[in-house]
């Protein structure tokens, strides 16, 4: 799984990242129909444009429960969850997300204030702040963390986030360093380590696509290549 994270092409990440909707089309056919697609347009595509549009960053408290109905549907679904965070009230979660969003690029600090609310952990507190701010942080998916080698086994703290978002940041650098588009971010970047990963748990079609194990292995042979993306996508 961490022959993706290992690439350092940024072709190869974009024709996975372009499968994104591919991938949760395939996921979603066998939770509820239609629900984790749309869970996932209102948080990817919704949701982001929501928080930047207010003069002070914040989430309401409906909007964090939904976040929390799109984690459950998007990987394992734990109701006891859901009904914590409902327990939180409309003013706690305005006035806590508001100053998160404040402390930012401190997200260790951010994550602490968010993971004060009932039923929200780093994981939780990191799709916030992945909503509002994709170019400083990533959501702490089980998926892309597997796919970052020294992370296992994955334990759901902010230390344990931390050390992921570092390493995300460190591959978002190099990509941009070599892609002339220059818009990576660490939430494009989990988006793609997610695709990525289900589409080989599922055995979709699309993996034969993309020869990532050898685009690494030749890379990490030739130091020359780090420096300037290949012209060529290479593929099976």
């Amino acid at each position: 799984m961490s022959d993706l994270f290992a690439c350092e092409e940024p072709a190869t990440w974009r024709r996975v990242y372009e499968k994104y909707w591919d991938v949760v089309e395939a996921k979603a056919k066998g939770k509820k129909p239609g629900k984790l697609l749309n869970l996932d347009k209102w948080y990817q595509e919704e949701l982001p444009k929501i928080i930047s549009s207010r003069p002070g960053k914040h989430i309401t408290m409906s909007e964090l429960v939904k976040l929390m109905e799109w984690k459950l549907t998007r990987g394992k679904f734990r109701p006891r969850l859901q009904q914590l965070v409902a327990s939180n009230s409309e003013e706690t979660v305005e006035k806590c997300s508001r100053k998160a969003f404040s402390l930012l690029p401190d997200v260790h600090a951010a994550i602490s204030e968010l993971s004060s609310l009932k039923g929200v952990g780093p994981a939780t507190a990191s799709a916030v702040l992945a909503a509002g701010a994709p170019e400083q942080t990533a959501f702490m998916s089980d998926e892309a963390m597997e796919s970052v080698p020294g992370l296992k086994p994955i334990q759901y703290t902010a230390k344990h986030y931390a050390l992921y978002l570092g390493k995300m940041l460190d591959q978002t650098e190099k990509l941009n360093k070599v892609d002339p588009q220059q818009d990576w971010t660490p939430h494009r970047l989990e988006l793609c380590l997610w695709t990525w990963t289900v589409a080989t748990q599922q055995q979709l079609a699309l993996v034969k696509d993309f020869d990532v194990k050898g685009d690494a292995a030749e890379k990490s042979s030739d130091p020359d290549t780090v420096q300037r993306p290949r012209k060529k996508l290479k593929t099976r």
